[in-house]
């Protein structure tokens, strides 16, 4: 079936061969050997017919069709259920993928729903490595999780690289660009980032209990490292989400002094603007005993004097940074 990437056989920390899904007879349990199976976006028959053969719970296989899950690690009898999100770059912008995981005694199967990166390197890293794939399921499950943890940080430093192009573009003279509509992108992503990663710690000393079942406890400083990197990431998920806000009150502050300037330049020039209205006004009224209205050079006197009231404040204004 198309939405199978991968089923294969391991013995003794080495791949045996490839198995066929679609032969029952496969895909039997059987005690020092491990089968792992990767779907991409599996029909519901085919979650149906891996339920019957392998007895995963309805609840899990559930939300391995559905997706769209919390990350979460759930406990079905001797049966470990693990939800993740994936964080991939879709042409201009970040989206969310999903991986849910079953690991049980002789499995395991994961399951991808939207964007994320292949785990063929996680298969290649683990049958490059056979003293580690020897100790059985739960080093499948370390490694697919680190592979997830450690794609979030390349995002993590791409919206960083954002964030400071979007702080200098805020003080620089030629505005092409709509910061409004990236600040807005930026909190989006990065709070469904936030999101993806803030169960993962919780997960994590989860899988470190004693009473979790298929975990060796030799495997725990595994788990407990990629707990160290889930912390570093919301350290810094978190700075950006301040960068974030920095930005955002650095724009509205900008604004503001804009906003500024241009009133203080409206006042000035409505300042000049009201001497030869008011001189206007005044010999608009009509009076009759106007003495000056009558003088040779009244017209040329009241110019000259609107001309120098208006240089004075020009000059005023300039003086005072108005204008």
């Amino acid at each position: 079936m198309g939405s199978v990437i991968n089923c294969a056989v391991y013995e003794g920390g080495l791949k045996v061969r490839d198995l066929d899904i679609n032969n029952p007879e496969e895909m039997t349990v059987a005690p020092g050997r491990v089968i792992w199976i990767g779907l991409h976006e599996p029909s519901q028959e085919l979650l149906a017919e891996l339920q019957r053969e392998f007895k995963l719970h309805d609840l899990a296989v559930e939300d391995a069709y559905k997706a769209h899950q919390r990350p979460k690690i759930e406990i079905y009898g001797e049966t470990l259920f693990v939800a993740m999100k994936t964080f991939q770059r879709v042409g201009e912008d970040f989206a969310m993928g999903e991986t849910c995981m079953f690991v049980g005694r002789g499995y395991v199967i994961t399951v991808r729903h939207g964007a994320s990166r292949s785990y063929a390197a996680v298969r290649a890293r683990c049958e490059n490595s056979p003293n580690m794939l020897r100790q059985g399921e739960d080093f499948i499950l370390y490694a697919l999780m680190d592979f997830i943890v450690d794609n979030y940080f390349p995002a993590v430093d791409e919206l960083e690289e954002r964030i400071d192009e979007l702080e200098e573009s805020l003080f620089s003279p030629v505005e092409d660009r709509d910061e409004l509509a990236e600040i807005s992108t930026l909190r989006r992503e990065l709070t469904e980032l936030r999101h993806a990663v803030a169960p993962l710690p919780d997960i994590c000393q989860r899988l470190m209990r004693f009473d979790v079942p298929v975990i060796d406890p030799q495997s725990h400083p595994y788990f407990r490292d990629i707990y160290d990197h889930t912390v570093t990431l919301l350290d810094r998920i978190e700075q950006l989400r301040e960068g974030v806000k920095t930005v955002v009150e650095t724009k509205m502050l900008l604004s503001s002094t804009r906003q500024n300037e241009v009133t203080r330049k409206l006042a000035a020039w409505a300042a000049m603007l009201a001497v030869p209205t008011a001189v206007a006004g005044i010999y608009g009224m009509n009076f009759d005993n106007m003495p000056e209205l009558t003088w040779r050079y009244g017209y040329f006197v009241v110019l000259g004097g609107i001309a120098a009231i208006c240089g004075l404040l020009y000059w005023r204004f300039k003086k005072a940074g108005w204008l």
